[in-house]
């Protein structure tokens, strides 16, 4: 059997002690983000149903990063689309799940982003 990282195994009790805490229900549900090296991923998900109600990343077809200059920018740019999504689904107010990466560079752009497209994290 493969031995796992220090940091995959951090990364990972991490995720468990904030989804022990946050939980998504019809009228907030959670918002989650996947950070990879290249793309940034986000799905609002209902967990009473056990279903993403809307996804959007950077490798959506809608999403066009021609003007934007980095990471950091693209995904404020998702940000902002996911909660362009969400208003038009009716939903307003979302629980934030940052997937046990820290509060900072993307997955912050993200959050305000979206603070920005008019949702309430």
């Amino acid at each position: 059997m493969a031995k796992q990282s220090i940091k995959l195994t951090a990364r990972n009790k991490r995720i468990r002690r904030i989804r022990t805490k946050i939980t998504g229900t019809p009228e907030r549900p959670r918002m989650r983000v996947f950070r990879s090296n290249r793309h940034i991923y986000v799905q609002i998900i209902d967990d009473t149903q056990h279903r993403t109600l809307i996804s959007m990343s950077t490798e959506d077809k809608e999403f066009e990063a021609a003007d934007l200059k980095g990471k950091v920018a693209q995904a404020g740019r998702v940000g902002e689309m996911a909660a362009k999504r969400a208003l038009a689904a009716g939903i307003a107010k979302v629980v934030f799940d940052r997937g046990g990466n820290l509060y900072h560079g993307r997955v912050k752009a993200l959050a305000d982003g979206a603070r920005q497209g008019g949702l309430n994290l």
